[in-house]
C-alpha cells in the first residue's frame, strides 16, 4: 500500500471518527437534559436587537409584545364575620372545612374567687392540622316490625348499595378511584392505610371492589367515544404501558390511546402495540381532521380515507430544533424564534378570545407570513453544503419540509389548535401514574384504567368535582336509561344533574 493512499484512508476514518463523536456529544447532552435540565420549553428571552433583525432580515415584524397596564380598582364587599388567617400570609378556608374549637383558659385567673375576674372577650387564631386517613363504619340499623291485625313480622328492607352482596359504600368506592387514579396512590398502600386505621381487609378485595365499579362505567366511556368521533377536530396520540405478563419476570409492552374531541372530553383506548391498524379500527368511518404528533400511523390512516385530512404538531416540529442547538446554535435560533413567532400570535388570539372567521383572519395577517419565512428559510438551509445527513439539524429540517402540507393545516380551520399540547396535558395521569403503580397485572386491568382514566380526565376538563360525579353516577346508572346514557358524560352530566346529585349514605346521615 503506498504512502498516498494510507494517508487518504487514514484521512476518511478521521473524518469518519469526528462524525461519530458528534453523534456521541449530541446523545450524551440530550441525555443530561433529560435528566438535569427544564421540561419546559418555553423561549428565554434574548436580545431583542437579535430578533428585530432576524425578523427584519425575513422581512417580518415581531408580533406586538403584550404591554403592562396599572389600574386603579375600587369596590365595596361584604365584611366576614371571622378573619380565617392565621398570619400576614393567610390561611384561607371555606365554611365547608370542618372546624375543631378548643377553648384555652387561664388556670390562674380560673382560680381567682367570683367577683374578682370576669370573661370580656376572646382572640381567636388558627392553626392547620391533618387526622389520619379517616374512615368510617356506617351501622344500619333496621326496625323489626310486628303487625298485630295478623302478628305477621315485617323487617326494614336493607338499604340500597352499588355492589351488591358487598360491605363498601359508593364513598369508599369513589375514594378509592380516585385516590389512585387522580392522587397515583396505589391499592396496596390504601391497604396499609386501612390497616392502620385498625380495619382489616384484604388487598384482593380491594382489587375486586374497583374492578367491578369501572365495570359499571364502561358503557358511559362508550358513548362519549361516540360523541368525540362526530367532532370536526380530534386530537390523537399514543403513551407506552407495562400490560400482562409475556414471561417470568418480564412485562408485555402495551399502549393506551388518549382521544382529545372538540367538546373537551378525552377517551384512552388500549391495544396490545403500536400497530398502524389501531387506527384504523378505532377511527373506522370518522370524517374531520386528525391532529396528530410524527407518527406514520395517522398519515397512513389519513391517505386511506379521503374525508380525514391530518393536520400535526408544531410543538413536536419545534422539538426538534430543539435538540440540535449544541450543533447548530445560531441555525437553530433563528428556526426556535420563527416558531415562537406563532406561539405567541396564539396567545394573542387566546388573550384577545377570536373564534370562528376573526381567528382565521387574524391567523391569515399575522401567523401564514411567518410559516412562509419558515419554509423559506428551511429551504435554505437544505443548501448548506456543510450540513451532513446524520446532524441533528439535517433532521429536523427534514422533519420540517416532509410534514409542510400537514403542518399549515392550522392557517385554513379556526378549530384546529396548533400543537397537541392540550392531548399530552391530558395524558400526565398516565405517566405519573406508571411511577407508583408501575403495571398492570392483567390487560383487562389496563382497559380498566383507560375507562376510569378516561372519566376522571375529562371531570377536570369540565371542571366537574370527580368525587361528587362518581358518587351519584355509580348510583345512577342502574336505573338509568340505557338509551340516554350519553347524559352520564361529564359534559351532560354537569347541566342535568350536578345541581341536585345523589349522595352517599355518609353524606346524608351526618358528614
Amino acid at each position: 500500500m503506498s504512502p498516498t493512499t494510507r494517508i487518504a484512508e487514514l484521512e476518511q476514518s478521521n473524518a469518519h471518527l469526528l462524525i461519530e463523536n458528534r453523534q456521541l456529544k449530541h446523545q450524551l447532552d440530550w441525555f443530561k437534559r433529560q435528566l438535569f435540565g427544564e421540561k419546559s420549553e418555553k423561549r428565554l428571552d434574548i436580545d431583542p436587537a437579535i430578533q428585530e433583525s432576524l425578523f427584519a432580515g425575513l422581512g417580518l415584524t415581531l408580533p406586538p409584545k403584550k404591554e403592562e397596564t396599572k389600574q386603579t380598582i375600587t369596590y365595596e364587599r361584604r365584611k366576614k364575620d371571622h378573619d380565617h388567617s392565621v398570619n400576614d400570609s393567610g390561611l384561607r378556608f371555606s365554611e365547608d372545612v370542618p372546624i375543631q374549637v378548643i377553648v384555652l383558659t387561664d388556670a390562674e385567673m380560673e382560680s381567682l374567687p367570683d367577683g374578682e375576674c370576669e370573661i370580656i372577650g376572646e382572640k381567636v387564631s388558627y392553626r392547620l392540622a391533618q387526622r389520619m386517613a379517616s374512615y368510617v363504619i356506617l351501622e344500619y340499623r333496621r326496625r323489626v316490625y310486628k303487625r298485630l291485625s295478623d302478628l305477621q313480622i315485617v323487617t326494614t328492607p336493607a338499604a340500597d348499595n352499588v355492589l351488591e352482596k358487598t360491605v363498601c359504600d359508593v364513598s369508599l368506592l369513589a375514594g378509592m378511584l380516585i385516590d389512585k387514579f387522580s392522587y397515583h396512590l396505589p391499592l396496596y398502600r390504601q391497604h396499609q392505610r386501612l390497616q392502620q386505621a385498625s380495619i382489616q381487609l384484604s388487598r384482593s378485595t380491594l382489587i375486586h371492589w374497583a374492578a367491578r365499579a369501572i365495570d359499571l362505567l364502561g358503557l358511559i366511556v362508550d358513548a362519549q367515544c361516540r360523541h368525540i368521533l362526530q367532532g370536526g377536530v380530534l386530537a390523537m396520540d399514543e403513551t407506552p404501558i407495562k400490560a400482562g405478563r409475556q414471561k417470568k419476570g418480564k412485562m408485555r409492552q402495551a399502549y393506551l390511546w388518549p382521544m382529545y374531541g372538540a367538546d373537551d372530553e378525552m377517551v384512552f383506548k388500549y391495544a396490545p402495540s403500536r400497530a398502524h391498524h389501531h387506527v384504523q379500527d378505532w377511527l373506522k368511518g370518522y370524517q374531520g381532521t386528525l391532529l396528530s404528533d410524527g407518527y406514520e400511523a395517522y398519515a397512513a390512516f389519513s391517505q386511506n380515507n379521503p374525508g380525514v385530512i391530518h393536520a400535526q404538531c408544531w410543538s413536536h416540529c419545534r422539538r426538534k430544533f430543539e435538540q440540535s442547538k449544541d450543533s447548530e446554535p445560531v441555525a437553530s435560533s433563528e428556526a426556535l424564534e420563527l416558531i415562537g413567532a406563532l406561539y405567541r400570535h396564539e396567545q394573542i388570539i387566546r388573550d384577545k378570545k377570536l373564534t370562528g372567521k376573526d381567528k382565521q383572519a387574524y391567523r391569515a395577517r399575522y401567523s401564514e407570513p411567518i410559516v412562509r419565512a419558515f419554509w423559506s428559510w428551511c429551504e435554505q438551509q437544505c443548501q448548506r453544503l456543510e450540513l451532513l445527513p446524520k446532524d441533528p439539524l439535517s433532521k429536523a429540517l427534514k422533519y420540517a419540509m416532509s410534514r409542510k402540507t400537514s403542518l399549515e393545516v392550522f392557517l385554513g380551520d379556526p378549530d384546529v389548535p396548533i400543537d397537541t399540547n392540550h392531548l399530552e396535558r391530558g395524558l400526565r395521569p398516565i405517566p405519573t401514574g406508571r411511577k407508583n403503580w408501575l403495571f398492570c397485572w392483567t390487560e383487562i386491568g389496563a382497559e380498566r384504567v383507560g375507562i376510569i382514566q378516561s372519566l376522571l380526565t375529562t371531570c377536570k376538563l369540565q371542571g366537574v368535582d370527580p368525587y361528587v360525579y362518581l358518587i351519584d353516577v355509580l348510583q345512577r346508572i342502574s336505573s338509568h336509561p340505557a338509551a340516554k346514557v350519553d347524559e352520564l358524560t361529564p359534559r351532560l352530566w354537569k347541566d342535568k344533574f350536578a345541581h341536585n346529585p345523589m349522595r352517599s349514605d355518609l353524606m346524608k346521615h351526618g358528614e
